[in-house]
């Protein structure tokens, strides 16, 4: 029984302790952009989402993965620092779909406990030729 209290204790005592200091990843705007009518032939169109590192300790985007091959993120590989800002670009090349409404996502994962996984969107219509 004492042992199952000072273990208790030990684990909420390091929850405490690494509960306070923590990456957080906070978005500027809208985690979504509406690229509206794009031309098929127009060549790629990209949007930048920018963000800020509202916490205490070094964010890292471990990784950003599109759910479709005709969506690019780009996004950086260095830890951003307290207080510091970054961006992920993301682009849309119109000329691998055809015709029509498209509607892509960027799922993003971060060391952050809070928003560990972001999904960003990107929407419009592909116009043709």
């Amino acid at each position: 029984m004492i042992k199952r209290l000072i273990l208790s204790l030990a684990l909420a005592a390091g929850a405490c302790a690494t509960g306070w200091s923590q990456s957080q990843i906070t978005f500027d705007g809208a985690r979504s952009h509406d690229f509206g009518n794009v031309r098929q032939d127009g060549g790629n169109v990209s949007h930048v989402f920018e963000f800020t590192n509202t916490g205490d300790k070094p964010l890292v985007i471990i990784d950003a993965k599109a759910s479709c091959g005709c969506t690019q993120p780009k996004y950086p590989q260095e830890p951003i620092k307290p207080g510091e800002r970054g961006s992920i670009r993301v682009t849309f090349v119109p000329g691998a779909q055809g015709p029509g409404e498209f509607h892509k996502t960027v799922k993003v994962r971060t060391n952050a406990p809070k928003g560990k996984k972001v999904v960003l969107a990107i929407k419009g219509a592909v116009i043709p030729k």
